[in-house]
């Protein structure tokens, strides 16, 4: 029995981790069992997570099973980008140089500024009292 070939991929964004399980198929795309447009309903985020399929030219070529954890909506879907992203390197690593001319293969440093003592929040300093 011919084994069916699966690129697995891991993408981080903010808080958020997604991993990825992508197959040869039909383009149907599930996230953590629900599917595609009900998990991402805006058409904002759904281009997001298409955008490295569509600058691959690959958009119905693969089946996707994606499991996110962590974040929200939006961190979730930049997550699932940059795996889709690095899966795609695996299958074929040609498609490096449009990816890449994209900023598609680079993980978003930003993160949440932690809170400091003494202070309220991040940045943000308790009221000053001259008298």
């Amino acid at each position: 029995m011919a084994q069916t070939q699966k690129f697995i991929a891991t993408g981080r964004r903010k808080t958020s981790v997604a991993r990825i399980r992508m197959t040869p198929g039909s383009g149907k795309i599930d996230i953590n069992g629900r599917s595609f447009e009900d998990y991402f309903p805006t058409a904002p985020l759904q281009n997001t997570v298409l955008q490295p399929l569509q600058a691959a030219k690959l958009v119905n070529a693969y089946d996707l099973s994606i499991n996110a954890t962590g974040g929200g909506v939006a961190g979730q879907a930049g997550a699932a980008r940059l795996a889709i992203s690095r899966a795609l390197l695996q299958v074929d690593g040609n498609l490096r140089s449009s990816l890449k001319a994209d900023g598609l293969l680079r993980r978003d440093p930003r993160m949440k500024e932690r809170k400091k003592s003494g202070q309220p929040g991040a940045r943000k300093r308790f009221q000053f009292s001259k008298r």
